[in-house]
């Protein structure tokens, strides 16, 4: 049944048309429903497989988008609304974080930062107002730091070490006030990774591993705290092999102009010990492609070492 809505669906179908089209061996999809069989996830699987490449394995966990807390959680004096969840969402698990690979994820070792508080980030900076945490000290007690996700998933390639993804979708940085909730937010979101990479947070991957996701924040244009996505960029274990477009350069979201424009928002970074042999940005020169998302397909390919190539 599910399969059946989603072949009927167009932006599905203009999804499915264009990761088949282009094989990623291992794929982090944005903005797709969770439920907690993966029931619609596996279903959005099969319509891609039938566009022409098989995902064997998909791994999801619960966001926290749409996690009522029954606070106000965003300071215009009401509760319930999707702003007040942990995450915004009108509904539990609106618009998650699915994982798709080629190879088994090891799901043992997976560590998953999600329920962090944002206070309890190391060096977080939450808002205030006068001084006083915004919009209560109730609600900063309760506040996790990830919109919806940060997970470290380790995967097993075949004759090879684990290949570690590091998973992540940000919260705009606008819509907010004076305050900057949601800049500060997104830039903590981010600087999350800098923590784990240093030590500060959790055990961190070594060697072959991979930061996928939307950051929500262009390294110069737009909104934001454009210092945390560059420090991510520029710390010394990741590369950034600045994937572009035939005709978006290295932008990666296509919204409306002038303003916001295009930007670079989602990215792909590999650690250093990764031969990088090509990037891209699959930018739109089709119907498919606009249906899909405002959101591009961005791909790195990398040496392995082994026949496994990816």
């Amino acid at each position: 049944m599910l399969r059946d809505i989603l072949r009927g669906d167009p932006q599905a179908r203009a999804v499915a048309e264009i990761i088949a089209s282009n094989a990623p061996d291992i794929l982090l999809l944005q903005k797709v429903d969770y439920d907690a069989d993966l029931l619609g996830m596996r279903a959005l699987r099969d319509v891609i497989a039938e566009a022409g490449f098989l995902y064997p394995h998909v791994f999801a966990l619960r966001p926290n988008t749409g996690m009522a807390t029954g606070l106000d959680l965003d300071g215009d004096g009401r509760t319930g609304r999707a702003s007040d969840a942990q995450g915004f969402g009108f509904f539990a698990g609106q618009r998650g974080m699915v994982l798709m690979s080629r190879w088994p994820v090891i799901t043992d070792q997976v560590q998953d930062f999600s329920a962090l508080l944002w206070r309890d980030l190391p060096w977080a900076t939450l808002p205030t107002v006068d001084g006083k945490p915004f919009p209560s000290e109730q609600a900063q007690t309760v506040q996790r730091l990830s919109s919806t996700g940060h997970w470290i998933v380790p995967i097993a390639v075949p004759n090879a070490p684990p290949v570690t993804v590091m998973a992540f979708s940000a919260t705009t940085p606008v819509f907010d006030g004076p305050e900057d909730r949601n800049g500060l937010r997104n830039a903590d979101e981010i600087r999350l990774w800098l923590q784990v990479l240093n030590g500060a947070l959790g055990t961190p991957p070594h060697s072959r591993f991979f930061i996928l996701g939307t950051a929500n924040l262009d390294p110069d244009k737009g909104q934001g705290r454009h210092a945390a996505i560059r420090d991510l960029l520029s710390h010394p274990t990741l590369q950034d092999p600045k994937p572009q477009s035939a005709t978006g350069g290295l932008n990666t979201a296509d919204w409306s102009e002038p303003t916001p424009g295009d930007m670079r928002v989602d990215y792909v970074l590999p650690s250093t010990d990764w031969t990088v042999t090509e990037s891209g940005v699959v930018w739109p020169d089709t119907n498919a492609e606009i249906i899909a998302s405002r959101h591009r397909l961005v791909w790195v390919d990398v040496d392995t070492g082994t026949d496994e190539g990816f």
